[in-house]
């Protein structure tokens, strides 16, 4: 899957941290991640994690993706693309990676959590065919539950 013109994937560095938490407060103020929990993501790569960087031409960061990857299963921990940048393709494009990943790794099957209330992100899954396979009650806080979608990888 090609990126949109003007914008480059590459694996995600310890450098990309800093940049990566700005992002994170922007989108998910509620609950970001930490730079703990990204130094701990990233110090499984390539073993048992993916990370992505999607940026432009001179290096801003544009989003981030990241999958975790053991035994034939894959979890995507992490999507995040600018606000300004969103329904572009990007989020599509750094997802196709994160599953392509998963395919090199022979996983048969992806999961993920999702907020209920995301509507576009909902959109972008769907549009992967992936399947919703259960609930997690208060995943994102009180009142906000997370869908939890699979994605078979058989025959793809």
């Amino acid at each position: 899957m090609s990126a949109p013109a003007g914008v480059s994937l590459r694996p995600m560095r310890w450098w990309d941290i800093d940049p990566a938490l700005g992002l994170e407060r922007e989108l998910f103020a509620d609950d970001p991640w930490t730079a703990r929990g990204f130094w701990s993501e990233l110090a499984g790569i390539p073993v048992t994690r993916h990370y992505v960087i999607a940026e432009d031409p001179d290096g801003t960061l544009l989003g981030y993706a990241g999958l975790a990857a053991a035994a034939g299963q894959a979890d995507v921990q992490t999507v995040a693309v600018r606000t300004d940048r969103q329904g572009a393709g990007l989020g599509r494009t750094l997802v196709g990676s994160l599953l392509a990943a998963a395919v090199e790794r022979g996983c048969t099957e992806v999961f993920l959590e999702v907020a209920e209330d995301n509507t576009s992100a909902r959109r972008l899954y769907d549009g992967f065919g992936f399947e919703r396979v259960g609930v997690r009650r208060g995943y994102y806080g009180p009142g906000r539950d997370a869908l939890v979608l699979r994605l078979r990888l058989a025959g793809r």
